[in-house]
């Protein structure tokens, strides 16, 4: 049985590949993660660029496979610093490509916490650029039922198929 390929990214998150390409913009412009309703501080530290290959096996018993790449935040204020350059954090980024593979179109989680509340996961938003800095909100990575989620892709796919205008005459519609 061969596995389902997980690597695709949700509607409402971002790939590596996008964040990168979004940093590569303004390299000048100051990045501001958000979560739970507030902006990382100042200080933050990227901590670590991991990749990880994933085999697994479903709650409906299906094999899976993905590649991630997990971003590190370290939430803390330090040396009255401000918030660091996109370009900055892209040249850490490419740093970690030197010594590990990490693939643009992986599934992006960034593991955020501030030292002393544990590691939280979170999926990250479309990069905005606003008020000369580049905003990055991150929300929390929920829990899911894979198969109910696919079978709801599915359904949801037919829907639009029977309904959408070059089907307006046939049964379904009615």
């Amino acid at each position: 049985m061969s596995a389902i390929d997980n690597n695709k990214s949700q509607a409402d998150e971002i790939s590596l590949g996008l964040l990168l390409n979004a940093l590569s913009h303004d390299k000048e412009a100051p990045l501001v993660f958000h979560y739970e309703g507030r902006a990382v501080k100042p200080g933050y530290h990227v901590t670590e660029v991991k990749a990880g290959q994933f085999a697994a096996l479903d709650c409906g018993a299906n094999p899976e496979a993905w590649m991630e790449i997990f971003i590190q935040l370290w939430d803390i204020d330090e040396d009255q610093r401000t918030h660091m350059s996109a370009g900055k954090v892209h040249a850490i980024i490419r740093k970690v490509t030197e010594h590990v593979e990490l693939d643009g179109n992986a599934k992006l989680t960034f593991e955020v916490s501030d030292g002393v509340r544990p590691i939280q996961l979170y999926r990250a938003g479309m990069p905005i650029l606003r008020s000369g800095a580049i905003h990055v909100s991150l929300s929390p990575r929920p829990a899911s039922c894979k198969p109910r989620d696919r079978w709801l892709a599915h359904e949801d796919r037919k829907v639009v198929g029977c309904c959408s205008p070059s089907a307006a005459g046939s049964r379904c519609c009615a």
